[in-house]
């Protein structure tokens, strides 16, 4: 079955139309990349399957199940993590703090708040600083990590939700190349090994052909192209519109990556 379906969605802001019949799918283990110039609509679709956005037409499944205009918090408690273009974390908390609030909420446990919430779900929460290579920082506060151990931490906070779907608005923003590269590939391994699908928005073309299964390109609420990397480089409508020479070359950079 497949994991997340957009099926015509439509999104109006006034007499704008941000978003017009938006269909996509996305299975287990797959991560799909939505691209496209400034005011594409990218925020728009991504924000109408996370909850934030009500659509004005069309529909969300996810796993065959109807969540359309459902709340942030509720498609999180149906298996969707997320993470934020800037990284939404408590500064004057530790690493593992940080995680662990994230476990209680998961488990439904914020009434025990009032007890020693700090000696819950450690030995749950290193375990997922561990997958992200930040279990050696764990009692640090989280306000003096670099902002690419920041990224890895908010990783971690999403996963420990166990979520089927991850949404991921622009990952790598404010990051360096090199921490880029490391955490798309981080997200990718994680993705495949558990079976977690991976939707996410990206500038990065570098992180885009690179890591991506497949892309979506939207250009003023539409799609106009779909495909593999190496489909969608090759696109000449994507060429003209969005890539250009900068894309042609990040395409060839992941291309010698991968051999």
């Amino acid at each position: 079955m497949t994991l997340l379906a957009a099926e015509g969605l439509v999104k109006r802001f006034g007499g704008v139309l941000a978003a017009k019949d938006v269909s996509f799918a996305l299975d287990a283990g797959e991560m799909l990349a939505i691209i496209g110039p400034n005011g594409a609509g990218k925020s728009t679709t991504f924000n109408m399957v996370g909850g934030q956005l009500r659509p004005d037409g069309g529909r969300v499944m996810l796993e065959g199940r109807d969540v359309t205009g459902m709340p942030p918090r509720t498609v999180c408690r149906m298996g969707v993590g997320r993470t934020f273009q800037v990284a939404q974390t408590f500064l004057s908390f530790t690493v593992i703090g940080n995680v662990q609030m994230a476990l209680i909420a998961h488990h439904g446990q914020t009434r025990k708040l009032l007890g020693d919430a700090m000696a819950m779900h450690r030995a749950e929460a290193l375990t997922l600083l561990d997958r992200v290579g930040m279990a050696a920082q764990a009692e640090r506060p989280i306000g003096e990590l670099a902002y690419g151990d920041v990224k890895r931490v908010e990783l971690a906070i999403a996963l420990a939700a166990a979520p089927r779907l991850l949404l991921m608005d622009e990952p790598t923003a404010g990051m360096a190349p090199s921490e880029r590269a490391a955490l798309m590939a981080l997200v990718a391994g994680i993705a495949r090994e558990q079976r977690i699908g991976v939707l996410f928005t990206e500038h990065d073309m570098d992180a885009v052909f690179a890591h991506a299964d497949r892309i979506l390109v939207l250009v003023r609420g539409e799609i106009i192209a779909r495909g593999t990397p190496e489909e969608v480089r090759n696109d000449p409508e994507v060429q003209r519109v969005y890539l250009g020479h900068a894309g042609t070359k990040a395409a060839q950079r992941a291309r010698r990556a991968h051999g």
